[in-house]
Parts: structure tokens; C-alpha cells; sequence
């Protein structure tokens, strides 16, 4: 969600700048020749009150006049000397009354030609047409020269662009700059903004990931973020205080009901017992009700196991998981003997943050599973590895194996596989198995072996815990 959002936010802001910018620079290269024409404009007016006189009126000499035009050649040299334009006065016959360069005349066609005619007309020419920093175009002003209310001739000046394009350059340089700043600033912004609102997602994430993981006590602490998932977070707490009760009235009902059941149950196998002893020996009906009086005793027992292993909180301390499964090793090899299973362990030693009696038992169902499901002359191994942050022991077995809709299903409470059901078992020692790791914060995972059985990995934290009952913050930084 984040990698969606922040861009969305950068596209936005930058689109805003863009929006803002774009206008300003354009404004900014407006301003500057306007600037320049505004010039130009009063340069061509200085001109035309020279040339005025220059052409012989009543009243003047001709000695009069040619001081005159020689003044006006001179002032258009010294200015095509000091700023570069070529400047001119011509009359309505295109011949020129002084002009600066000297090999400067008047073209047939073009924009200069085009001023030229417009001032004519008794009037200044147009505006010339934006000049942009990639074009190499000139600037044309032309202004008539008006003498008894009759056009006489025409000051016309040709304005190279390449310094008011250098200024229209760094102008939008400095623009740009501006720009990237804002940039900047709006990607910080956008962080913190993404941050903001997605940080209570994802302490939710985490909150549910540790509820579903069965850390029930996690909750998050609603003091930050946007208000509708304030709200959302409020309303998170308050469903898994429910769940968490629900559950725990469900516990407390297993426990009870197993522990109120093997009083009565324990009885009636006691006189069971007793009728058996007034039966002739070896009574197949009474055997076949002792031995499931003795199956639904197992039962209940492991009821009170698992309701027991959900409710209690995990002791955890640095713990040796290579010897402990060394041990189990060992505990579990008379047994698989006795069925002609090999049971072998590669145990070094490595140290994990466990319960040292709940993982034992938690050993003590995977290896019983593993021994209890593989065929005479077959193999179960153990082996324990360190990898990271976490240790493992693995337990393969090469017995029948799962497939993979029985392998969603493994570690259900109650459930067998269908091609097992006469395998002695109650189906709840896998779920107690993940109880008792699942308080420590471990896991168990079931996976395939090829090319056939079943491998079980048992994970274990090397890491010190931070407390079950660690609370989520929503707070900002």
C-alpha cells in the first residue's frame, strides 16, 4: 500500500508545481521582452525626433540639413557600437536617410519589411512574437517619422535576443531550482504524510498477525494517525477483548468438562474392572469395553493437556535445543525399536529463547507421530540446526506421507487423516504441540519428504522476547 500511495502523492504535488511553475516562467520571459520592446520603443522614438528635420524643409539650408543627417548617422553608430543593434531611418522609398551598419538596407520580405510597412501606416509596428531561449530570432521595432501629419520615413531597429535570452535562462534556472526544492520538501512532506497514515495499518497488520499467531493479549494503542482508523483501531481492541473472552470461556469448558468427566469415568472403569472379574477370562465384550473406556480416557486427558497448554504462559529461559532433543532422542529410541523403526539424531549444541517442558512435550507429540505412522525397517530422523535468528529441529519421517489438502489440515484439533483411522490416537497431539510453541513464540510447520513421508520443523527464537503482552503503539515519532 505504501509503494501505491507515495507515488500517487509525489504525482500530485509535482503536477501542482508544475502547474504553478510553468505559468511563472512563462511570465518571466514575457516580462523580459516586453522590457526590451519597451526600450526599443523609446530608442525608435529618440531616432524619429532626430530624423524630423533631417530632409530639407522651408526655412532650413541645405548645410542645415546635412549637419542634421550627419548627427543622426552618428548617434545610430555610437548605438549600434555600444549595445549591437542595427538601427536605421529609411524612406518611404526604402532609400535610407542614415543607417548603422552601413551595408544595412532594407529586405524585400521578412519581418523587417513587414515593421516597416506597418509604421508606414502611421503607426508603431506590433509587438514581435515571443522570442524562447532555443530560438535564434531577432526583434523588430519600427516607428514612423511624422512631419506635417505625413509619414516621411521610418526608424526601424533589428534587436539581437541573445542577451535577453540568457536572462530569460537563468531565470527559469532559478525557477527550476525552486522547483526541485519545493520537490524536496513536497517528497519529505509525502514521506511523512504516507507514514502518517499507513503506520496504524500496519501496526494493525502486526497486532493481528501476533493475535492470529496466538498472542491473544497484543492490542494496539490508539493515540495517533487519522481518526477513522482511531476509530478502526478502538473497534479492533474491542473485538479481540471479545475473541479473547470467548475463548477463554471456551478453555475453561474443556477444562472443566474433561476434569468433571474423568471422576465418573474413572469410576465406571473401576467397575468395569471389578464385572470383568466375575466374567469368564478373556470375555472379548468386556475387553472391547475396557479398552475404549481406556480411549476415552486418553481423550479427555489430552482435552485437559491442550485447554492447559492454551491457557498457561510459556517459561522461557536460554535453553540447549540440541541436548533437550538429544534427550527426546534417546527417550523415544525403546520405543521405535521395539516397532523396528531406526530412530537417529543429529543434535549440536545451539541455544534458542524455549520453555524447556513445553518444547519437550511439543518433541515428545512430533517424534510419537513420526515413529507411530512409519513402517518397520524405515527411518526417522531428527536434526537440529541454527539458522539466523531462529533455531530449528527437524523431523523427518518416511512413513505414508499427507497430500496436500491433508497438509492444510494437519494440527486440527480432532482431525485424522481418513487413511489412518485405525492407527491408535485421539488427534489432538499435534494441536497441543502447536499451543505449547505458539506461548513461546515458536511455530511448527508440516512440509512434504520426498519421496514419500512427512518432515515436521519445529522453530524456536534465538533472539530474548520482548513480552507476550506487548502493546502496539499508533503513536508518532
Amino acid at each position: 500500500m505504501h509503494t501505491r500511495l507515495l507515488p500517487l502523492l509525489i504525482v500530485l504535488m509535482a503536477a501542482v508545481l508544475l502547474a504553478l511553475g510553468v505559468p511563472l516562467a512563462v511570465s518571466l520571459a514575457r516580462a523580459q521582452q516586453q522590457q526590451v520592446i519597451v526600450d526599443r520603443i523609446d530608442d525608435t522614438a529618440r531616432f524619429a525626433a532626430l530624423a524630423q528635420f533631417v530632409t530639407e524643409p522651408a526655412g532650413f539650408g541645405t548645410g542645415d540639413v546635412n549637419e542634421r543627417r550627419e548627427t543622426l548617422s552618428s548617434e545610430l553608430h555610437s548605438y549600434y557600437e555600444v549595445y549591437g543593434i542595427r538601427a536605421g531611418v529609411f524612406h518611404r522609398n526604402d532609400v535610407p536617410m542614415a543607417h548603422a551598419l552601413d551595408d544595412w538596407f532594407l529586405p524585400s520580405t521578412g519581418e523587417v519589411r513587414g515593421a516597416f510597412q506597418e509604421a508606414l501606416l502611421s503607426r508603431r509596428s506590433h509587438d514581435p512574437e515571443q522570442v524562447w531561449p532555443w530560438e535564434r530570432r531577432s526583434l523588430v521595432v519600427a516607428s514612423p517619422v511624422i512631419r506635417d501629419g505625413d509619414v516621411v520615413a521610418v526608424v526601424v531597429t533589428d534587436s539581437p535576443t541573445g542577451p535577453m535570452r540568457s536572462r530569460i535562462l537563468r531565470g527559469w534556472l532559478l525557477i527550476a531550482a525552486g522547483e526541485a526544492a519545493a520537490m524536496l520538501l513536497a517528497v519529505g512532506a509525502a514521506l511523512r504524510l504516507a507514514g502518517w497514515v499507513l503506520k496504524p495499518v500496519r501496526v494493525l497488520d502486526a497486532t493481528t498477525h501476533d493475535i492470529a499467531t496466538g498472542r491473544l493479549k497484543s492490542r494496539v494503542a490508539v493515540a495517533g494517525g487519522p481518526p477513522e482508523l482511531r476509530r478502526l483501531a478502538r473497534s479492533f481492541n474491542e473485538m479481540a477483548d471479545n475473541v479473547e473472552s470467548v475463548l477463554e470461556q471456551q478453555r475453561a469448558f474443556v477444562a472443566d468438562a474433561s476434569h468433571q468427566l474423568r471422576n465418573p469415568l474413572s469410576a465406571l472403569l473401576l467397575r468395569i474392572e471389578l464385572l470383568a472379574l466375575e466374567l469368564p477370562e478373556g470375555n472379548e465384550e468386556i475387553a472391547s469395553v475396557q479398552g475404549e473406556g481406556r480411549r476415552f480416557a486418553q481423550v479427555l486427558d489430552d482435552l485437559l493437556d491442550l485447554a492447559l497448554a492454551e491457557h498457561s504462559e510459556a517459561q522461557l529461559q536460554i535453553t540447549d535445543i540440541g541436548a533437550l532433543a538429544a534427550e527426546r532422542v534417546a527417550a523415544w529410541s525403546p520405543t521405535a525399536e521395539a516397532k523396528g523403526v531406526l530412530l537417529t539424531g543429529d543434535c549440536p549444541p545451539t541455544t534458542a529463547w524455549a520453555d524447556p517442558v513445553a518444547l519437550s512435550s511439543a518433541l515428545d507429540a512430533v517424534i510419537d507421530n513420526a515413529v507411530k505412522f512409519t513402517p518397520e525397517d524405515r527411518t526417522v530422523e531428527v536434526a537440529v540446526a541454527s539458522n539466523g535468528d531462529t533455531s530449528t529441529v527437524v523431523v523427518t519421517d518416511n512413513g505414508p506421507g499427507l497430500t496436500d489438502e491433508e497438509l492444510a489440515r494437519v494440527g486440527d484439533r480432532f482431525w485424522r487423516s481418513s487413511r489412518h483411522q485405525n492407527i491408535k490416537g485421539s488427534g489432538l497431539g499435534l494441536s497441543i504441540s502447536r499451543a505449547l510453541l505458539t506461548a513461546g513464540g515458536g511455530s511448527i510447520a508440516y512440509a512434504r519428504h520426498e519421496p514419500h513421508g512427512l518432515t515436521v520443523r519445529v522453530t524456536v527464537p534465538r533472539s530474548a522476547p520482548t513480552g507476550e503482552t506487548t502493546v502496539q503503539g499508533l503513536t508518532d515519532r
